[in-house]
């Protein structure tokens, strides 16, 4: 095994275009899945927002981040793991065995799935106080059929086919966005102040004691203040429906997809002549052997937000003495606003992990290390050049792109001053997540798990202090999230270096795209500045300025030498950029 300490061009994949570039274009088209996916997230939670409130946002939040930690233990990694064993099975031709494996991972997440969901039903009290509690129990389906959904898209990500998977992800966030809207306005219409409703009032005191049989507890207080509890609670309630609408619309559209092709997957399976058979028992024990590590790989790299959501929900709210909806509320301008926007960006990098680990994967078991590290540089350096700008655009742009999205007047300033102070974590996420990937794709599934751990350990302690310590309340959540993903990157960065002898280009990874977008960002502020004092509107004043911060960012970046012709024809639609740079003289 070749491990030579080469210093790698991310533009060397590219001059080999027909079997290096194959997996940007992957990724290029889960990415831009993953883009829409985003802005249809982004489209309905600012009505959304509007319906249930910062309140109903703060519940649903808070009720999230548990059912995300418990997804991640048992389903999230699923599609990740699946498609590394499967493609595995591929590149030796074991077309039998790798239908074996979708076989068992079917049952394995039909196991941990009902289990999981079952946990979270009847263990929602123990996890989350309040209004989240009956939120938290409507996403207790949601596990049992995302496991599914994941293997599905793990068989097909496996053949290097990410059209399906893109494709669900569109159908499952437009199920998302119209479920939650509609199911949140008629929870809310149907039982939030109606006569049957299950409300008891007391006459004297308008306290409210009772509500659906103590589902959320005791909530004191004046009339108006039950009612904004029980809107934010029963709108946040028809929020989770959706989410699992959208993952049952995945799901129907991927099994559907498979019985379109199951003719021809049978046809191959009757065609293998490896003669090669796996027992049953053995695929489980080796998937076993893999999604263990995924899940606790994925799940502590994931487990900062449930942890600080806890830190800042409990602890901080009883230490300061703050009333569960005012905590709880500023806790929804932090997530569901402020990190919702910031992590749009990092979709890219998401949707290129997804493609690295069964490249990845194939050429560690074919020994082509060499291939390997080209593939790395290639995927790093594609992803800053999106993730960098994105973080200077997020940073000059808050307020306006704030106020786009989430129009409400009373918040707009506070949501927008923490993304700006968010944005250099799209650079640091992004880079992390892809890394964890390429670490699982090389075998190195653990390491991963322990860089996580020490991040966590050092963010929480940073958050723990900085909370009660300081006056800095949300930002304190900030700090955490930047000293959290920026050691995941240091430390994600060195494995990879250690595990193939990969060093990273510099200068044109990271410092020209840098330069690049300061450019676009000062043009981006001038722009936006001059219009809206010609017009006095934000969007009419926004769109210009961002149109004009892409241009300029993509002369700045072929001026500069950031990027060849060879590999912006390696990315998805990347003759039509190289067209415009030719016809604009910027390429010879």
């Amino acid at each position: 095994m070749d491990n030579s300490s080469n210093r790698v061009s991310a533009g060397g994949a590219s001059r080999k275009s027909g079997r290096s570039d194959s997996f940007v274009v992957q990724a290029g088209i889960l990415a831009a899945a993953g883009l829409i996916s985003r802005i249809i997230g982004l489209l309905y939670r600012s009505p959304l927002a509007a319906v249930i409130g910062d309140l109903g946002s703060g519940y649903y939040q808070a009720a999230y981040s548990i059912y995300t930690i418990v997804l991640l233990i048992s389903s999230y990694s699923i599609p990740s793991a699946i498609s590394k064993v499967i493609a595995q099975k591929l590149a030796v031709r074991e077309y039998r065995n790798a239908h074996r494996v979708f076989i068992c991972s079917t049952w394995y997440v039909l196991a941990i799935g009902g289990i999981a969901s079952l946990f979270l039903f009847f263990g929602a009290g123990l996890l989350v106080d309040g209004g989240a509690i009956p939120v938290l129990r409507v996403f207790a389906p949601t596990i049992f059929l995302y496991g599914l959904l994941g293997v599905l898209r793990g068989y097909f990500q496996a053949h290097k086919s990410m059209v399906q998977t893109s494709v669900s992800q569109i159908l499952e966030q437009i199920a998302n966005a119209v479920i939650s809207i509609v199911a949140a306005m008629v929870l809310i219409h149907v039982f939030t102040g109606s006569a049957d409703s299950g409300i008891v009032i007391d006459a004297q005191t308008k306290a409210q004691p009772v509500l659906y049989g103590n589902v959320l507890g005791a909530v004191g207080g004046n009339y108006h203040a039950s009612f904004e509890t029980n809107k934010a609670t029963y709108g946040a309630m028809g929020s989770a429906l959706g989410t699992g609408a959208g993952v049952l619309a995945g799901l129907l559209f991927m099994w559907g997809i498979y019985g379109l092709n199951k003719k021809m997957i049978f046809q191959r399976i009757r065609r293998d002549k490896t003669g090669q058979v796996d027992s049953y028992g053995d695929i489980s024990r080796t998937i076993m052997q893999v999604v263990t590590p995924f899940i606790l790989s994925t799940a502590a790299y994931n487990l900062s937000t449930s942890l600080n959501s806890v830190v800042y929900l409990k602890l901080y709210r009883f230490i300061k003495e703050i009333e569960e909806t005012t905590a709880y509320a500023n806790y929804g301008i932090f997530s569901y606003k402020a990190v919702t926007i910031s992590n749009i960006p990092v979709a890219f990098a998401s949707a290129m992990a997804s493609a690295m680990i069964p490249s990845i994967a194939q050429l560690v078991a074919k020994r082509q290390i060499g291939q390997a590290r080209e593939k790395i540089g290639m995927a790093i350096k594609t992803t800053m050049i999106i993730a960098i700008p994105s973080a200077v655009g997020l940073a000059v742009l808050a307020k306006p792109v704030t106020w786009l999205l989430f129009p409400q007047k009373e918040t707009v300033d506070m949501a927008a001053n923490l993304l700006m102070a968010l944005a250099v974590t799209v650079v640091f996420f992004s880079l992390s997540t892809l890394s964890s990937s390429i670490l699982q794709g090389l075998g190195k599934v653990n390491t991963p798990i322990y860089n996580a751990a020490i991040a966590l350990g050092v963010q929480t302690f940073v958050l723990v202090g900085a909370l009660l310590l300081t006056d800095l309340d949300l930002y304190a959540l900030v700090i955490a999230n930047v000293v959290y993903s920026g050691l995941m990157c240091v430390l994600n960065q060195w494995a990879v270096r250690k595990a193939v002898g990969y060093r990273q280009e510099m200068v044109r990874t990271f410092a020209i795209p840098l330069v690049a977008a300061a450019f676009m960002g000062v043009i981006a502020w001038l722009v936006y500045d001059l219009m809206y004092l010609l017009t006095s509107s934000t969007i009419i004043s926004v769109v210009p300025a961002i149109v004009m911060a892409v241009c300029v960012y993509f002369v700045m970046l072929i001026a500069f030498r950031g990027v060849n012709e060879q590999e912006l024809r390696g990315i998805p639609k990347g003759y039509l950029l190289v067209k415009v740079a030719k016809k604009c003289k910027l390429l010879r």
